[in-house]
């Protein structure tokens, strides 16, 4: 699902985990942008950041491998 725009505090549920992640940091390489995610749960201060290229088109940007999760009850 396409968002408007990626933004800091953004919650994603990944494809395959199902596991939460938090957006925690946005930025640009030349022509790509990228969003940087920790996981969203009490080992997130142990856990590893994931870098996601972020996917943009007519319909918004979207995190691919993930699911925007703040528009469904699925917390």
């Amino acid at each position: 699902m396409a968002v408007k725009s990626i933004q800091l505090g953004q919650v994603w549920r990944n494809a395959e985990s199902h596991q939460n992640f938090l957006v925690t940091k946005i930025y640009n390489e030349v022509f790509t942008q990228y969003a940087i995610l920790r996981r969203a749960d009490s080992t997130a201060a142990t856990s590893d950041s994931v870098r996601v290229k972020v996917q943009k088109s007519a319909d918004g940007a979207t995190l691919p491998g993930y699911t925007f999760t703040q528009d469904s009850q699925d917390f």
